[in-house]
């Protein structure tokens, strides 16, 4: 059941078979990169002393290499702890020793902002292209060691109702149904059909990987190493049929790009992480034609849930098509859905309630975290905290999420822990931090606060302890935060101050 197998099988069947490109150029083949990845594979079990079942961790920006290294660890037997290159040190020093990674495998500079924050049972840093990596990859090679279904493949990070993240399990069960439904309802791939990774392979775009890998297409990593909308214009002209995992914001910055684009060459631009305003849908329609997808999906059941088809999104003659278009789509096939009550009882279609779901692409749980398992996946489903409602014919909208997480530019943002650092400035008596709607990122920052503290002070604090995509874009000085009888902060309600300050300004 090991995903390496994936990778083994293709540098057997199909060794001169382009793998891997960067830019426009191709830099591996299926066979050069199966043989690196056993080689790798071999040091992380011989030279690092590694055994089956430890964790390594992946703090590193796109490469090429990233591929190498993940399809290492798993060929070895281990699991990979992919975390978000851009977040603060602290907060990599909190996953690095939550998920007790003996080895962390970053790239250059990373391992600096990183060092400080070290826990003790990190044994090793290994940076991407230093002599050290080098030398891993020149050790022999090693069969691909024997997995499970149920045997962890991936710890995927994720907001958690404390602040701090939480490790779902994702077993190698879990990604091989994800793939498999990947390709089966979201973006059939044919030999040769290229994925480009725009958007980090920590996380939604990484989730693309295998699926690729199983069907001979090429994974390819822009030179910027990231999002940049001239050179996606370029690679998709270079590369066969490409497709790109992108938030909502990407898209709108590629549809407001000046840059040429023939579109033809285009095989599916898939977004989630955040709904799309129906007005950027169109735009994006009308630029690219009919080759745009939704997902909607959470780590706990990656990339997974519903799926609105290209051929939905195309659709402009179906009476209900605009309708259609504001939805997550229909359930995947290897899931149920469902909208349920507080009794956790399913909802006819047009009821609104929490959505759950089920199936083997739902993670077994979290990572040493029992009690947020048993709440998570109480009754045999998966709570996702988000609400919505079925309509008739069984298309699934997303009307608001009972949870206060924030989705900006499509990276999760959890208030309490932005709270948590503002509240250690001696003038911020008290703070609640919201989201509010945004055009560009879907939503952006907002802290409330009570006290005298400069913005400029406030901002330096963030700075200091979280990721600067995490620190408030706007603050808002008051005299009171809105509360309940039993001093509960009433986000609703500041939302709606948010909003109604929002028109006396605009």
């Amino acid at each position: 059941m090991n995903l390496a197998l994936w990778l083994e099988r293709a540098g057997k069947s199909h060794p001169h078979q382009p793998a891997a490109g960067y830019g426009t150029q191709v830099v591996l083949d299926y066979g050069q990169l199966a043989g690196r990845v056993a080689r790798l594979a071999g040091a992380l079990r011989g030279d690092l002393g590694l055994v089956p079942g430890d964790r390594v961790a992946i703090v590193a920006k796109n490469s090429v290499a990233y591929l190498e290294v993940l399809y290492a660890i798993w060929h070895a037997g281990l699991a990979a702890v992919p975390a978000n290159a851009k977040l603060h040190g602290a907060e990599l020093g909190y996953i690095l020793e939550h998920s007790g990674a003996r080895v962390c495998i970053a790239s250059e500079g990373l391992d600096a902002e990183i060092a400080p924050h070290a826990p003790k049972s990190l044994e090793r840093f290994i940076v991407i292209g230093g002599k050290d990596y080098a030398r891993l990859c020149a050790a022999d090679p090693i069969a691909v060691a024997p997995r499970a279904g149920d045997d962890l493949a991936w710890l995927f990070y994720t907001s958690g109702t404390t602040g701090r993240p939480k490790g779902a399990m994702l077993t190698h069960r879990v990604l091989s149904v994800a793939s498999h439904a990947y390709a089966a309802e979201v973006d059939p791939i044919m030999l040769g059909d290229a994925i480009l990774h725009a958007a980090p392979m920590s996380h939604g775009s990484g989730l693309y990987i295998m699926a690729h890998v199983a069907k001979l297409g090429v994974n390819v990593i822009p030179e910027s190493g990231g999002f940049e909308p001239n050179e996606i214009f370029q690679l998709f002209g270079r590369w066969q049929r490409v497709s790109m995992f992108a938030a909502p914001t990407m898209i709108k910055r590629l549809v407001d790009s000046a840059a040429e684009c023939d579109p033809k060459n285009i095989r599916t631009i898939i977004w989630g992480g955040a709904p799309m305003y129906l007005e950027d849908a169109l735009r994006a329609l009308d630029r690219f034609g009919p080759r745009l997808a939704q997902i909607y999906g959470q780590g706990e059941s990656p990339m997974t849930i519903a799926t609105l088809a290209k051929e939905d999104i195309a659709d402009r003659a179906h009476p209900r098509w605009r309708e259609r278009l504001a939805s997550a789509g229909r359930p995947f096939a290897c899931v149920d859905v469902i909208v349920a009550n507080a009794q956790d009882e399913a909802l006819p279609a047009g009821e609104t309630g929490e959505i759950l779901c089920r199936g083997d692409v739902v993670m077994p749980g979290y990572w040493n975290n029992p009690d947020a398992t048993a709440s998570s996946l109480r009754g045999g489903w998966l709570h996702t905290g988000d609400v919505g409602a079925f309509d008739p014919d069984g298309y699934l909208t997303l009307k608001d999420r009972s949870k206060d997480l924030i989705i900006s530019g499509g990276s999760n943002i959890y208030p309490r822990e932005v709270e948590e650092v503002l509240l250690k400035h001696d003038a911020v008596r008290e703070v609640s931090v919201i989201g509010r709607p945004d055009r560009e990122w879907g939503e952006i920052v907002v802290a409330y606060v009570v006290g005298a503290a400069r913005p400029a002070e406030l901002d330096a604090l963030c700075l200091s302890e979280i990721a600067r995509f995490k620190r408030p874009k706007d603050y808002v000085f008051i005299d009171a935060l809105p509360k309940n009888n039993y001093g509960k902060i009433l986000k609703t309600e500041l939302r709606a101050m948010d909003a109604k300050r929002g028109q006396q300004h605009g």
